[in-house]
């Protein structure tokens, strides 16, 4: 199957034979998402429509290898996790369709990564091994060429001067960073940035009480001194991120779908602006699951984009795409 495909989706026909193409492939060559369909009574010829195919809970990859081919595995990003909980895996056997997935979603939002400076305060995320989000943020920091880009744990003042000595100069920046890290830094220092976008991660990684996404945004506005706070929502389960310029909605790139399924039916799905269960289409998926359900809320809209409303309540707190109500 030529994966590059998936980045020249264009329309919804294109997206809806890619998917179909998808699912038939991951049904033949994956054991674990195969038994998962024979057990809802579906496969192949049943399945005809986006809306009839299967999602995996997201939870199976904390307990199975979800996998669709038999390369060798080049990667295996986990997922945080809280103590006392398990931690997803996700095997990765080829980095390059993930390198592709994240370079061109990222351009199609916020333009050539050479045009950016990439400053990175994402400690909880640093402190450990196999982390998707770093395997990026690393890449794009590199491919930026900027020589004051590069990663902040501990030091903000260090990271306080680099801020205002890029603002002072002009330079176009980006500053992506978990949500309890950009808290910490604006409780001690007051800046007025220009050229700058704030990214947040989301999550407080239990360092700090949870906080409606709103809120968090209206005190990382006053403490950076800019008018919008950006978001990315991503997980260790995907390829692919969404993004969010300010306003809460999240937009994704073509290859990747959010539905939203009802909570008391979840073979079935909310109508547009209806609060539900996400279920997300991620086609860079294509070795090893491209069809999950999260434990994720949100609603969607009519042009596609998404706003995530919170968690189910049995669900664990995990880190990089979540603020709850």
């Amino acid at each position: 199957m030529n994966t590059q495909d998936f980045f020249n989706i264009t329309n919804a026909i294109d997206f809806k034979r890619k998917a179909l193409e998808v699912f038939q492939f991951q049904y033949l060559n994956n054991d674990v998402y195969r038994s998962f369909c024979k057990h809802l009574s579906k496969d192949i010829a049943t399945v005809k429509e986006i809306s009839q195919i299967p999602f995996l809970p997201i939870e199976f990859f904390k307990t199975k290898n979800i996998v669709s081919n038999t390369e060798e595995i080049e990667a295996t990003f986990t997922s945080s996790g809280t103590t006392g909980n398990s931690t997803s895996k996700h095997h990765v056997t080829d980095l390059k369709i993930y390198e592709h997935s994240y370079l061109n979603c990222f351009e199609q939002f916020y333009g050539a990564v050479g045009d950016l400076c990439i400053l990175a305060l994402l400690p909880s995320y640093l402190e450990r091994q196999g982390s998707s989000l770093i395997y990026m943020i690393d890449d794009l920091i590199k491919k930026s060429k900027h020589p004051e880009s590069g990663f902040y744990l501990n030091d903000f003042h260090a990271l306080k001067r680099k801020l205002e000595q890029l603002t002072a100069s002009g330079n176009k920046v980006l500053l992506i960073g978990v949500s309890f890290a950009l808290l910490d830094f604006v409780e001690l220092y007051d800046l007025k940035l220009s050229n700058t976008i704030i990214m947040e991660t989301g999550g407080m990684k239990g360092r700090r009480k949870e906080m409606v996404r709103e809120e968090l945004h209206e005190v990382l506005k006053a403490g950076f001194g800019v008018s919008v706070i950006h978001s990315e929502y991503g997980m260790t389960e995907l390829l692919s991120q969404a993004y969010s310029n300010g306003n809460g909605i999240f937009h994704t790139p073509s290859w990747m779908k959010v539905l939203i399924r009802d909570t008391e039916d979840p073979l079935s799905f909310q109508t547009t602006g209806k609060t539900g269960g996400i279920n997300i289409i991620d086609l860079a998926n294509i070795n090893s699951c491209s069809f999950i359900a999260t434990q994720d809320l949100g609603k969607r809209y009519a042009d596609g984009s998404f706003k995530i409303l919170g968690r189910f309540d049995h669900s664990d707190i995990r880190g990089c795409n979540l603020m709850i109500m």
